[in-house]
């Protein structure tokens, strides 16, 4: 859970655990006077007001979508820009109520002294994929019409869709449509939505839809078992609604711009993301199938100490007081070799003027790649999985070290060229920063903790470069 300070107000949300139950704990959003340490508003969506104060008794709404991310704020505005996710459990939604549906996946403009609502904007109807927004919109003032500035913001998906909106209004300044979608088969009583909105308007870094062709696992063996479970499983591409059985999700809860968002150069207008490219299988059965394979326990419920015991996997989704439970996790044939071919990262910088993409270039290699479940340091510059964010300096430098391979990188903002790198004592799955030190040195900080996810070695190091001489 992430806090945000601005204008005198303490702004934050909360965290709940995803794929667990319904009745999770209350997403309102809460703000409190750093002065008196009083509460000064909170947002219900739940509640017919969504800003009235408790009445004795009252509890907030639970089960809404939380904004569980990074929130941005714009001060002179007077507005909070909060990211949602879903309400719990992701992958079923057959029992959500109006106002999730209104919610879910959407940023939100709240008033920074009241909490009052000034607008929102969803990014996907009817979540059922965990495509939650992590982290809050990016704000840039882009060139207007006879010399103007307009104020703008950019909101990053794991979709690989940029909405791109006026943040006075939430409309969009980059046109957005939708689309028909894929809604069958679906799990039994859900109601997937029949369209999706996309961002036509902006460069999108959504995966192209995948076929048999697109099948890798690395050898000829490895290949025909990754077409045997393409042809078993069942995709219709992006949207593809969970259903009884194994479909492939891609992208998946991940997602190509997952929590670290993207950098913005303010003046060239240029926005920089990490892209990754992974699919993954989704298998969703009964709840008793579930008990019965021993993937989950009994649910003991909200009365307990414990409401929920551990599934057997991580990649379990109990989705306890629904009728299924889900297995999702990285399509990878038995040797944990990726099914798609690469690559499987690439860093992109996007012309917010023009609004396309400058340049694109895979990053990163399959050395330290425990993705593959090996140690074997063959170095194949695939591009690779990322988990982090990066930093733009005014120089024209990107720094970043999210990837797999446990490097820190230093690129030229104008070509995405790779101009520098340096090992790390482990995974880099972070957002670098810079400071000018007491010396006049500029330095260049990782935090390089790991990630369990990736496979990266974990650690706890905090490590720093330094641009060599003196004041």
């Amino acid at each position: 859970m992430l806090t945000l300070v601005v204008r005198d107000r303490i702004i934050l949300g909360g965290w709940i655990y995803d794929e667990q139950a319904e009745g999770e704990p209350s997403g309102v959003v809460r703000a409190y006077d750093p002065l008196t340490g009083k509460p000064a508003w909170a947002w219900d969506m739940g509640k017919p007001d969504p800003t009235a104060p408790l009445r004795p008794g009252e509890i907030y709404t639970r089960d809404t979508p939380n904004g569980w991310g990074t929130y941005t704020a714009d001060a002179e505005l007077g507005l909070v820009y909060v990211p949602l996710g879903n309400a719990t459990p992701d992958y079923y939604g057959a029992n959500r109520r109006p106002f999730d549906d209104k919610y879910s996946s959407a940023v939100v403009a709240l008033d920074i002294e009241t909490g009052n609502e000034r607008w929102h904007f969803q990014t996907v109807h009817h979540d059922l994929w965990d495509f939650d927004l992590p982290i809050g919109p990016t704000l840039v003032d882009l060139p207007g019409p006879n010399g103007s500035t307009v104020p703008a913001l950019v909101q990053t998906t794991k979709m690989g869709e940029f909405f791109l909106l006026d943040r006075r209004t939430g409309k969009p300044l980059a046109n957005v449509v939708e689309k028909p979608v894929p809604t069958s088969p679906a799990l039994p009583g859900e109601r997937p939505s029949p369209t999706q909105p996309y961002s036509v308007g902006m460069p999108t870094l959504a995966p192209r839809k995948l076929t048999e062709k697109d099948t890798w696992g690395a050898t000829p063996i490895g290949q025909l078992w990754c077409r045997i479970q393409f042809r078993r499983a069942h995709y219709a591409g992006l949207y593809t609604p969970p259903s009884l059985g194994t479909t492939i999700a891609y992208p998946a809860f991940d997602g190509v711009v997952d929590w670290y968002g993207a950098t913005l150069d303010p003046v060239n207008h240029l926005l920089i993301a990490n892209a990754s490219y992974i699919p993954f299988t989704m298998e969703s059965m009964p709840t008793a199938e579930a008990m019965r394979r021993g993937l989950i326990k009994p649910w003991a419920g909200w009365n307990s100490n414990a409401p929920y015991p551990k599934p057997k996997e991580f990649a379990v989704a109990p989705q306890y007081g629904t009728p299924y439970a889900a297995v999702v996790k990285p399509w990878l044939t038995p040797l944990d070799v990726p099914c798609s071919a690469p690559p499987w990262g690439k860093l992109v910088a996007i012309d917010l003027k023009s609004r396309r993409i400058a340049w694109e270039e895979p990053v990163g290699t399959t050395r330290d790649s425990n993705l593959f479940n090996t140690h074997a340091n063959v170095a194949l510059a695939t591009g690779i999985f990322m988990i982090g964010g990066n930093i733009v300096t005014g120089s024209g430098l990107i720094f970043m070290a999210a990837t797999a391979d446990t490097y820190l990188r230093a690129f030229d903002e104008r070509t995405g060229t790779e101009l520098w790198r340096a090992r790390l004592p482990a995974g880099g799955q972070a957002t670098p920063m810079t400071y000018m030190g007491a010396d006049g040195r500029q330095y260049i900080v990782i935090a390089a903790g790991g990630h369990g996810g990736l496979r990266t070695a974990p650690g706890d190091s905090i490590v720093a470069y330094a641009l060599p001489g003196g004041p």
